[in-house]
C-alpha cells in the first residue's frame, strides 16, 4: 500500500508542500531477521510531505524500531529504498545524516560526567555545525526544551525527565528537517509534555515532519499529530 500524505491539521502556521521531492518516501521497504518465520516489515510504503507530524503505534516487537533505524540510514533495509528530500542513505550519508534528528527509545546516549551544556556542545561538534552556529543553536536548544536552569548540572545528577528533555534537544539541536523519535515522551512528566508538544508545533510550522513510534494504548489526543498508522504483521496501514 502506498500511502501519500500531506498536513491533516494544517493551519496558516504550518508550512506548505513545495513542487520538489516529498521530505521522506519510502518504497517497498522489507526487513527480516534471522529465525523469524516472517519478516518484520513486508513492503513498507510511506510518503510524507513538509510539515507532516505522523505517529506509528503498534505492539512491542512488531517493528517499529526497525523502521525507525532504517528511515536513519542506521541499518539497511532487504529491499526498498528510503529517501529524504531526495537523497538516499547510501548515497550522500553525511547530507542525509544532517538532515535527521534521531531519538533511541529508553535514556541512552548520555554520558554521567557531562553537564547538559557540555552534551550539546558536544553534540554541536558531531553534527558538523559551523562554529559561529553552535553557540546561538545551544542557546535555543536550552531555551526550547527549558533547560537553562541545569545547563551546569551533570546527567548523572538531573531526573529522569531531565534526562528526556537533554535527550530532545540533541536531537532537535543541528535542525533536522525529519525527526524520528522512538517513544518520545518516556519519564515526561505533563510539563515536559507540554513542552514537546510546543516543539513539535513549532517544528511542523516551520516545515520540518516527524515519524513518531509511541506503543499500543498511548492516548494521543493531546498530541499534536497529522496522521496515524498501525504496524502490524509487517505492514503499515492508516489507523
Amino acid at each position: 500500500m502506498s500511502v501519500t500524505m500531506t498536513p491533516a491539521t494544517a493551519s496558516v502556521e504550518r508550512a506548505t508542500p513545495g513542487g520538489g521531492p516529498p521530505r521522506l518516501l519510502v518504497d517497498a521497504v522489507s526487513k527480516r531477521w534471522r529465525r523469524r518465520d516472517a519478516p518484520l516489515l513486508d513492503g513498507v510504503d510511506l510518503e510524507l510531505e513538509a510539515g507532516m507530524l505522523a505517529y506509528v503505534i503498534g505492539r512491542n516487537g512488531a517493528g517499529k524500531t526497525t523502521l525507525l533505524r532504517i528511515l536513519a540510514g542506521l541499518i539497511a533495509p532487504d529491499r526498498g529504498t528510503v529517501a529524504v528530500d531526495g537523497l538516499r542513505p547510501g548515497g550522500a550519508k553525511r547530507e542525509y545524516q544532517r538532515r535527521i534528528g534521531f531519538l533511541a527509545a529508553g535514556s541512552t546516549a548520555l554520558y554521567a560526567r557531562l553537564t547538559v551544556r557540555q552534551h550539546l556542545d558536544y553534540w554541536s561538534r558531531l553534527a558538523l555545525l559551523p562554529a559561529a552556529d553552535r553557540r546561538p543553536k545551544i542557546e535555543a536548544a536550552l531555551d526550547r526544551f527549558q533547560l537553562r536552569d541545569l545547563a551546569s548540572r551533570r546527567a548523572d545528577r538531573i531526573s529522569m525527565g531531565e534526562r528526556q528533555r537533554l535527550r530532545l534537544a540533541l536531537a532537535f539541536l543541528h535542525d533536522p528537517v525529519l525527526l524520528l523519535l522512538d517513544e518520545p515522551w518516556t519519564s515526561l512528566d505533563g510539563d515536559g509534555g507540554a513542552v514537546l508538544n510546543r516543539a513539535l508545533l513549532d517544528f511542523a510550522a516551520a516545515g520540518g515532519s516527524a515519524v513518531i513510534c509511541v506503543p499500543l494504548g498511548v492516548d494521543l489526543e493531546d498530541h499534536p499529530v497529522d496522521v496515524t498508522f498501525a504496524l502490524s504483521g509487517g505492514r503499515l496501514e492508516r489507523a
